[in-house]
């Protein structure tokens, strides 16, 4: 091996080295000028030894020199160069998210204090009140959906929608651990306690499916209707699904400009050792934005294709997202055997492009005795957006129990067009 070759293994074992050991670092401290520290120290201990292997054999009076030159001028240059990539903080724009008239707050005995907004029914109704609840988690579109879904506010249905913790105009948490399934249970029953409500009609989609069914599973006798919009998986034992092989090559590699950079690479891998290390070194103000650019990239894969990406968002929850995906995040408990003698009339609706798996919306179907599921061929992910009169059709009739116009498939095999993982 060539001397300039060994010199350049040096380096390299002195970053993997700085790397490891301020992660190390970071799982018992989250002060960023420790674990910072801690890497530094171990680029220079390890770049240092390398380098006085790589030049025991130059000229005994040209090597003092030669490694000192090495030594100072290669840690000036990584240090440079990690200064300017992973310490300067990202100057992504930080847009709000959209105005949405009547917005309100509420202040909750869970510590949350969440942003909604209420529609009101027209006219005299003696309906429980309906609560939409939104996907990511940390991506509400209180605008949006309020526009969508208000609409039923015309068949007598009060309609609240609202940014859940960590997202939108809601409260961010100090402690990124506070992000859980679990919390986002205990604010939807304090809500329902606010609103004076004896139950509830739920609709949910993406991980608001998840978070309807949890709730439901808790709170027995609660829960009147529930609609589950493409729902995310149940399992404590499921991993995140990646959207990612919705998108072309070229999509790809602009969300992968977004990700790949190593400040936001160092705190991803901050969460998954000491989520509260990663919220010190990376807050929330810097990484919503980026989180924002991240998911507008991937609106393209939340639809069939050809269909409209949908409206950009702002505001999004990048700790509220991440954390509960992270390596550091416990799974939650499995309450799909609480829903088993639970009879809720349930419709679960599942897009041909959903990417995320067929088996996602059958563990619902099987636990829910009263269960149905309406399969839109048109539609993806985001199916409300893809198809909006068809599905407000489907969930218009299912919340005033008239016989759905298209037929509700009985064959929970996956459908031969589906485009997602079985």
């Amino acid at each position: 091996m060539g001397r300039i070759a060994r010199v350049v293994l040096a380096a390299l074992s002195g970053i993997l080295a700085g790397i490891v050991a301020l992660l190390a670092v970071a799982t018992i401290t989250a002060r960023p000028p420790l674990f910072l520290l801690a890497g530094l120290l171990a680029f220079c201990a390890f770049y240092l030894s390398g380098l006085l292997l790589a030049t025991r054999k130059v000229e005994p009076d040209r090597r003092r020199r030669v490694r000192a030159l090495l030594f100072w001028g290669g840690t000036a240059a990584f240090l440079g160069f990690f200064a300017w990539t992973a310490l300067l903080p990202m100057d992504d724009p930080r847009l709000p998210p959209a105005s949405v008239e009547g917005q309100r707050f509420w202040d909750l005995p869970t510590g949350s204090r969440l942003a909604y907004v209420r529609v009101s029914a027209e006219g005299k109704s003696a309906k429980p009140p309906l609560i939409f609840l939104h996907g990511g988690p940390g991506v509400p579109d209180m605008r949006g959906d309020s526009e969508y879904f208000g609409r039923l506010s015309r068949n007598g249905f009060t309609v609240y929608v609202y940014d859940q913790a960590g997202s939108g105009r809601s409260s961010r948490l100090e402690e990124p651990r506070g992000y859980t399934l679990e919390r986002d249970v205990a604010d939807l029953e304090a809500i329902r306690e606010q609103i004076g409500a004896d139950r509830l009609i739920l609709i949910g989609h993406s991980y608001g499916g998840t978070l309807a069914a949890a709730y439901a599973a808790s709170h027995p006798g609660r829960v009147s209707k529930m609609v589950l919009s493409s729902p995310g998986d149940a399992s404590p034992s499921a991993g995140g699904a990646s959207m990612t092989f919705r998108l072309d090559a070229r999509e790809k590699l602009a969300l992968y400009a977004l990700l790949l950079p190593p400040r936001p690479m160092l705190a991803y891998a901050l969460l998954q050792v000491n989520p509260k290390a990663a919220h010190a070194f990376a807050g929330d103000a810097e990484m919503d934005a980026r989180f924002d650019r991240v998911y507008n990239r991937t609106r393209p894969a939340l639809h069939c294709e050809g269909r409209p990406p949908g409206p950009a968002l702002h505001g999004l929850g990048f700790y509220a997202n991440q954390y509960p995906q992270s390596a550091a995040s416990p799974p939650h408990e499995d309450f799909l055997a609480d829903l088993e003698e639970q009879k809720i009339p349930t419709l679960i609706i599942k897009g041909r492009c959903d990417y995320l798996s067929w088996s996602s919306a059958v563990e619902y179907l099987e636990a829910l005795p009263e269960a149905r599921l309406l399969y839109l061929d048109g539609s993806g992910h985001n199916a409300y957006g893809d198809e909006p009169e068809r599905y407000m059709d489907g969930v218009r009739a299912f919340l005033l129990g008239r016989p759905l116009l298209e037929p509700v498939r009985e064959d929970y095999r996956v459908p031969e067009d589906y485009e997602g993982p079985p």
